[in-house]
């Protein structure tokens, strides 16, 4: 009866050894695991500064380098004459290396234009920037009709200027901001951005995009293509989904050539609602289509908030946009009339503020 006993009390306590044995191997894979997960989770936070990071320390490692070489040179040859300078940049390539793909985006997080100002050392006044490694394929403006969201801008600047130069985008930013009180012209704020940055640089691209739309994959390229490019495909505040075929809304993107075969944008669209489908009228009258990237890569978020005042929906808008066919010769481009008011060059964008009339 013993032996029993012994033999009994051998095996619970050879199984009870088991059984934490293999509690102690599955908190371990547990803890392993999730290591891993915080590595990943911090890794994809951290996407935003990636490219501002590498630079700065490429260049001073480059620096660095150079100046030793230099020394030994200037040590060995007292009299040789200085170098050539350096050959041309080629051109950048068609995808950028810096690219990381989706981001997040958060509008939780406070932000400052000294911080963003901070994480962006390379973007001169003026908000212009252009890569250093290599030529950029296309010139952009990017055009922002504003008025009265100077907490939305701020949020803006934070994504899309590291956005940009991971690009490696030769680009400017125009905060075109209507003065006053009178009813919001989105669609004629962006004429005047247009014919404004023209006076500053040759532009070949241009990108009008509402202030409170952040892209959430920098892989949705902000540069113009064969056809005009609608950016915003899936927000969401649609859930992510495309509302209609014909919307070309929120984001969107013409060349100069593009841009005037429409003749513009229309300026008779006051108040909210209208003028992006008269513009995709307009495309489709002259024979162009509409490109988009796809809804994955197109994915952005839009910042929450009330309408603004003095943006209240346009009554007349579907009877303007059913005479496109009608209108769009002669309101646009060539029949543009505003007062430029005030010209700000800031640290991080142009602030053009302007009287564009009323209704």
């Amino acid at each position: 009866m013993a032996a029993d006993a012994s033999v009994n009390f051998n095996l619970l306590h050879r199984t009870c050894k088991l059984v934490v044995l293999l509690c102690f191997l599955h908190i371990s894979v547990t803890v392993v695991f999730y290591i891993r997960s915080l590595d990943i989770r911090f890794a994809f936070v951290q996407n935003q500064q990636t490219y501002n990071n590498v630079t700065q320390s490429n260049q001073v490692r480059h620096r660095e380098v150079t100046s030793h070489v230099q020394s030994q040179e200037t040590q060995k040859n007292p009299d040789k004459k200085e170098e050539e300078p350096p050959k041309e940049l080629g051109k950048c390539p068609e995808t950028s290396p810096l690219l990381v793909g989706p981001l997040r985006v958060d509008f939780n997080i406070p932000v400052s234009l000294d911080e963003v100002k901070k994480v962006n050392p390379a973007v001169q006044p003026g908000g212009r920037f252009k890569p250093r490694q290599c030529v950029a394929l296309q010139k952009v403006a990017v055009i922002i009709p504003f008025r009265k969201r100077e907490e939305h801008l701020k949020y803006w600047l934070y994504y899309l200027h590291p956005i940009l130069q991971r690009q490696q985008l030769d680009y400017g930013i125009y905060v075109i901001n209507q003065d006053g009180d009178e009813t919001f012209n989105r669609a004629k704020l962006l004429n005047v951005g247009y014919m404004e940055a023209l006076k500053e640089d040759n532009y070949e691209c241009f990108i009008f995009s509402d202030v409170d739309l952040i892209p959430m994959d920098d892989r949705n390229i902000y540069k113009c293509f064969s056809q005009p490019r609608h950016l915003s495909v899936s927000m969401d505040k649609f859930g992510f989904r495309l509302p209609y075929h014909q919307y070309f809304g929120g984001v969107s993107a013409m060349s100069k050539e593009q841009y005037l075969r429409i003749n513009g944008l229309p300026n008779n669209y006051w108040g909210w609602g209208g003028e992006d489908d008269d513009i995709y009228n307009r495309l489709v009258l002259k024979g162009m289509s509409i490109s988009r990237p796809s809804a994955d890569i197109g994915k952005c978020r839009m910042i929450r908030h009330e309408r603004d005042q003095q943006n209240d929906p346009n009554p007349q808008r579907f009877d303007q946009i059913a005479r496109t066919r009608d209108t769009m010769n002669t309101d646009g481009i060539n029949s543009l009339t505003y007062r430029v008011i005030k010209v700000d060059k800031l640290d991080l964008f142009t602030k053009i503020t302007v009287d564009v009339g009323k209704p």
